[in-house]
């Protein structure tokens, strides 16, 4: 399951803007997307990891995101940061 990938990762950005800075540095391995986030949000953050051949991957809730993260509240995105 994918929300292992997230506890297990050394690094998170968490956030948009923070997850999007990530993303346009170079540093994002993967990007963790809820699916009940605001797809005005979400398409932009997509559309730059397609762009800059970040994979892409479809999480469930924002709630169980955020909870994955070590976070009392919902993550629309979480990024995964290179070593």
């Amino acid at each position: 399951m994918s929300y292992d990938k997230v506890k297990q990762a050394a690094k998170l950005t968490i956030g948009t803007k923070q997850a999007m800075k990530t993303v346009e540095a170079g540093q994002a391995a993967e990007v963790f997307v809820a699916k009940d986030a605001d797809p005005r949000i979400t398409s932009k953050m997509v559309n730059l990891c397609r762009k800059m051949g970040v994979a892409v991957t479809y999480v469930d809730s924002m709630k169980l995101l955020g909870k994955a993260c070590g976070i009392e509240v919902g993550a629309a995105m979480v990024a995964v940061v290179n070593e």
